[in-house]
C-alpha cells in the first residue's frame, strides 16, 4: 500500500466516499487512530476471482498440481450439481 493512514475521524467524516472508492479501485486502505494503523478496508474477491487466485497459486507452486486441473476441479460425488467449464 502507497498510500499514507487515513484518520478514523476523516475516516467517519467520510466513510461511504472512501468504501466507494475502495470498491472502485480495488486498492486497500488503512485506517489508523492516533497515528497507529487499527484496521485495514479492503475490496472483496468475488467467488470467481478467489477460485482462479487459488489456480494460480497451484500452477505456480513448487511441485506444481499433483492432478490434471480438470480432475482436481470435478465434483467428488453424484450429489454434486456443477459443471466444468
Amino acid at each position: 500500500m502507497d498510500t499514507k493512514p487515513i484518520p478514523i475521524g476523516q475516516f467517519k467524516q467520510q466513510c461511504l466516499a472512501i468504501v466507494e472508492r475502495v470498491a472502485r479501485t480495488r486498492r486497500p486502505v488503512v485506517i489508523s487512530k492516533r497515528g497507529k494503523p487499527v484496521a485495514r478496508l479492503v475490496p472483496l474477491e468475488t467467488e470467481r476471482e478467489t477460485e482462479e487466485g487459488i489456480l494460480a497459486e497451484l500452477r505456480q507452486g513448487e511441485g506444481g498440481m499433483l492432478v490434471e486441473e480438470a480432475d482436481f476441479l470435478a465434483p467428488t460425488s453424484e450429489l454434486a450439481q456443477w459443471q466444468t467449464e
